[in-house]
């Protein structure tokens, strides 16, 4: 596990603070993403888990300024590199998706054109940020990457319906290390792949991560991989982020009610623990619940829960969670800070 200890000796890569994004429907707003901050280092792997519908895709989609209508980023700051990429123009935006800033989606099907050979999917994803490299010197880059991806290079000439799932994925792993992209955001890239095909996956990770000191954050809702993967968990439901800490202590010894009961509803190898079903349902973000967004599922919950929102709070050090039942112990404790 020390290999993944990351000194945060520079400012932030990534900071995000505040963020807001709402969809517009006919029933009313839903407010998916709601008031998320946190900092990612270079060199570091956050992984974003929680229940399907909780925002991580959304706030995936936002750091690239990919929402689309009828959503919209409402407010809330996005700082990659020193500048806000909220305030940058559509054109500037373009200029660092895929050069600074790439996305592994959770289906490579539905991002790989299937009219289009997979070394025209490189030529063009090189030739959108530099014209001056050849349709020769982008295909070799291509094979260069397919000899590290473990693919052979003659697989370049083929489409996408010809490579299976695993293969796909390491395709859109190259795409996003064509252009040697500061910071990638994978959506859940082994939901289409069997359980072998996974392990070579992670594995791949793994080695990528140390050839390129790759920034990742890894959206999944497979606690499995976080725990191989990444440095510190970031725990997302109905839209916040309720728990924030680096790996080991989150899993050892989480703070949250939903993070303890996400935990204990995961398969282990353990047999002296029973599995536990994680009671309720998530609330309806056309109209969350007042106060702690979990309350209704919660077996701790008080009073103060169903009434007023709990402040984020730094439970031990660096380990920061957002719960009415962890507030007094820290009342004395300073102000916020996202690690």
């Amino acid at each position: 596990m020390d290999e993944k200890k990351t000194v945060k000796t520079e400012p932030p890569l990534l900071k995000v603070r505040d963020l807001v994004v709402e969809y517009y429907t006919r029933a009313g707003v839903v407010r998916a993403v709601d008031g998320v901050s946190f900092d990612i280092h270079r060199g570091e792997v956050i992984g974003l888990v929680g229940e399907s519908g909780c925002g991580k895709s959304t706030l995936g989609m936002a750091l690239l300024r990919l929402v689309r209508t009828p959503g919209q980023i409402s407010s809330g700051q996005i700082i990659f590199d020193g500048e806000d990429l909220i305030q940058l123009s559509e054109k500037e935006m373009r200029a660092r998706r895929g050069a600074r800033i790439s996305m592994i989606f959770q289906d490579p099907m539905t991002s790989l054109d299937p009219l289009q050979r997979i070394d025209d999917h490189f030529v063009e994803s090189i030739h959108a940020h530099d014209k001056s490299i050849s349709r020769q010197e982008a295909i070799e880059k291509a094979g260069e990457l397919f000899d590290l991806l473990g693919i052979a290079r003659d697989r370049l000439h083929d489409f996408p319906h010809q490579l299976s799932g695993g293969m796909r994925q390491r395709v859109m792993i190259g795409l996003a290390l064509a252009l040697d992209a500061d910071l990638i955001i994978a959506d859940e890239p082994t939901t289409s792949l069997d359980v072998l095909v996974e392990a070579q996956f992670l594995d791949l990770l793994k080695d990528l991560r140390r050839r390129y000191n790759m920034t990742l954050i890894l959206i999944t809702h497979n606690i499995g991989i976080v725990s191989e993967l990444a440095d510190r968990v970031a725990v997302m439901y109905a839209g916040e982020i309720v728990e924030m800490a680096d790996i080991e202590p989150l899993f050892a010894e989480p703070v949250h009610p939903y993070t303890q009961a996400l935990l204990r509803s995961v398969p282990n190898i353990r047999l002296d623990e029973e599995l536990k079903i994680m009671q309720g349902q998530p609330p309806d973000l056309l109209d969350p619940p007042s106060g702690c967004r979990f309350h209704p599922r919660c077996p701790y919950a008080i009073k103060l829960c169903r009434t007023e929102a709990p402040p984020w709070t730094e439970v031990k050090p660096n380990h920061w969670a957002s719960c009415w039942l962890h507030v007094e112990e820290n009342e004395n404790q300073g102000g916020a800070s996202y690690g």
